[in-house]
């Protein structure tokens, strides 16, 4: 049987290579470099959790009634990346990815139909928007959210107190999953 183009992933496909790509933020730096090393590896902790799972896995639920899971995770932290660099930061009309008014949780409610692929993808790319919007200005450069200035040092701190938070939410996930542990 031949083929025209690339198959589509298969649902016990590897998502994410089980890999971890952090690297530790180093003890002497910058503000700046400090903090986009700590953001920096906060994504990749959440890289680090999905890692080595396959879509069902990653789609798999807590416990009822909440609908968090891995994936859903992903998903919001791609809107939330999308939101604090292209909409506050850059001043960018850019929509929810993953949400709307008719479904305000649909990041993690809608992940049952959710192409688990396109959507790391998609949270990859909107990490490097985010990189490359930040890359050209400074720490008090200030975007406008709620017609208040947000100045670039608030949003990565903001980040990465975002990160945390659920990279707390994915330990407890993963180690539900298959019972891995770890920072």
């Amino acid at each position: 049987m031949s083929s025209t183009g690339p198959s589509a992933p298969s649902e016990r496909q590897i998502v994410i290579p089980a890999k971890d790509e952090r690297t530790d933020p180093p003890y002497l730096l910058g503000e700046r470099a400090m903090l986009e090393s700590f953001l920096d590896w906060h994504r990749e902790t959440l890289a680090f959790k999905c890692a080595g799972l396959d879509a069902a896995q990653l789609r798999e639920r807590s416990i009822p009634p909440s609908t968090l899971s891995l994936l859903g995770l992903v998903r919001h932290m791609a809107d939330v990346e999308r939101y604090w660099f292209r909409a506050v930061l850059d001043g960018q009309e850019a929509p929810a990815h993953h949400w709307s008014e008719a479904s305000p949780d649909g990041d993690f409610d809608e992940v049952d139909t959710a192409d688990p692929h396109a959507s790391v993808a998609l949270w990859r790319q909107e990490v490097a928007l985010a990189r490359e919007l930040a890359q050209s200005r400074s720490l008090d450069d200030s975007g406008t959210r709620r017609d208040q200035e947000v100045p670039l040092r608030w949003i990565y701190v903001h980040m990465i107190e975002e990160y945390a938070r659920h990279n707390g939410h994915a330990d407890l996930l993963r180690e539900r999953i298959d019972g891995a542990t770890g920072d």
